[in-house]
């Protein structure tokens, strides 16, 4: 996946916005001014990642999976992993990281928010690359 097709992946989820709040370079994507996403431009070997939020669980075996997904960078490791888009994880598997990744900051608002979002959202994923 491409760093535009990841941007038009996040934007694709209800009422998700893009930010710049660490100046330019690095692209923050909230809904209800929670961060969900996170696409910096590139790491030390010149590959962007995206950081996403994920249940402790499932951080760790994603990050046993697969190669590209570590560690969140600059974020809480147990909650957060960052992922390489380098292409060796598949755009399927990434998708369904963001949209775990979006329920999972969804779901610590306020009910009535919470119950709008995902209502908007259904069962819905963005659409492959």
């Amino acid at each position: 996946m491409t760093p535009q097709q990841f941007i038009d992946a996040a934007l694709w989820f209800p009422e998700a916005v893009e930010t710049e709040p660490f100046g330019p370079g690095t692209l923050v994507y909230k809904v209800a001014g929670r961060m969900f996403a996170l696409l910096s431009e590139r790491n030390r070997e010149g590959v962007p990642f995206v950081t996403l939020k994920c249940a402790p669980d499932l951080a760790l075996e994603l990050r046993a999976e697969f190669d590209a997904v570590f560690p969140g960078y600059h974020t809480d490791k147990r909650h957060w992993n960052s992922v390489l888009l380098d292409g060796t994880v598949p755009d399927d598997e990434l998708l369904e990281m963001l949209r775990h990744s979006y329920q999972q900051v969804v779901a610590r608002l306020r009910r009535a928010d919470r119950e709008r979002l995902l209502a908007a959202l259904g069962e819905d994923a963005p659409p492959l690359p």
